[in-house]
């Protein structure tokens, strides 16, 4: 069996408790962040759909250990603000992690992103390669998610949401319909528990959050709309000294082995590491293996902190 706990877990209570906010155009965005001191070099951890900054509790011990850590939750999820009416943005949420950082006086960042995270992720690229990211950014790893969308398998809730009928599934959605459609993307030996799926549950319908994910899922088009900018920047990223890691879960039916074989496929001399027996949550799935992967990237590069 694949080992998913490298460290002692931290509750999602806990998580929440040891977090903080920021005011981003109006808006409350919970943070987590700690590690490294406020001279350490500065980790930005940046999340996937639909769940939160949560998702790095398992690697976070660890990471914290070498990295200032900031993680905060988009807006739209986790425990930020989730308006109703509000027209989500991949350009919006890219802005706001630049202005989180303006904050604190980072302008230096390595980025560890994983599905919708990645394509925030892609955009601050394409703004770091154009001149125009407001920090540096020294390096980039990224786990599963749609970097290219004529890969990525979406799931049929997933088509349904983004769909006419995306208002009504959002209003109809509970905890079991949720864990009908979440469980599936995460490999068979690395099933989350009862506890775990209440858990990310909670993360979602948090302030209403469950009534939202049709106007989340505007990403889907926009990674159609956008796919010269952000796979240009993924394409591009070496050539600009940013190096550029994918860790890819190869039995998630989203984004698995057919997304790496793309990647290998289109990014020029890719850096990859596959993990065979692991979905699409890969730092929760087999956190010692993520941390295994992201160590020996910042080694193979010469940016492995003391």
């Amino acid at each position: 069996m694949v080992s998913r706990e490298p460290e002692e877990v931290m509750t999602l209570d806990a998580w929440r408790a040891a977090g903080g906010e920021f005011h981003f155009d109006g808006r409350s965005i919970f943070c987590a962040g700690e590690g490294g001191g406020r001279a350490g070099e500065a980790l930005l951890l940046i999340h996937g759909f639909p769940t939160s900054s949560y998702d790095w509790h398992r690697v976070w011990g660890e990471l914290g250990k070498r990295f200032r850590l900031v993680a905060p939750d988009m807006l739209g999820f986790g425990f930020s603000d989730k308006p109703a009416d509000h027209d989500y943005r991949i350009a919006e949420q890219a802005d706001l992690h630049e202005y989180l950082c303006d904050l604190l006086a980072i302008d230096r960042v390595h980025i560890l992103a994983h599905d919708y995270g990645d394509t925030v992720t892609q955009e601050l690229l394409a703004r770091a390669l154009e001149g125009s990211c407001r920090f540096e950014i020294q390096s980039v790893c990224l786990l599963n998610g749609g970097l290219f969308p004529e890969a990525h398998r979406a799931r049929l809730i997933q088509k349904l949401l983004a769909g006419p009928l995306g208002p009504l599934l959002s209003r109809l959605s509970h905890e079991s319909s949720f864990a009908r459609s979440f469980a599936p993307v995460f490999g068979p030996e690395t099933q989350p528990t009862a506890a775990e799926i209440h858990d990310y549950w909670r993360v979602v319908s948090h302030g209403g959050g469950q009534h939202i994910g049709h106007r989340l899922l505007s990403y889907l088009r926009e990674r159609v709309e956008n796919r010269d900018r952000w796979v240009g920047a993924l394409e591009g990223a070496a050539a600009h000294g940013i190096p550029l890691r994918f860790v890819n879960g190869l039995l998630d039916p989203v984004s698995g082995g057919h997304m790496l074989t793309r990647y290998r496929a289109l990014v020029p001399d890719p850096d990859w590491v596959a993990l065979e027996r692991i979905g699409h949550y890969p730092q929760v799935e087999d956190p010692a293996g993520v941390l295994r992967a992201y160590w020996a990237f910042l080694r193979r590069n010469e940016l492995l902190p003391d």
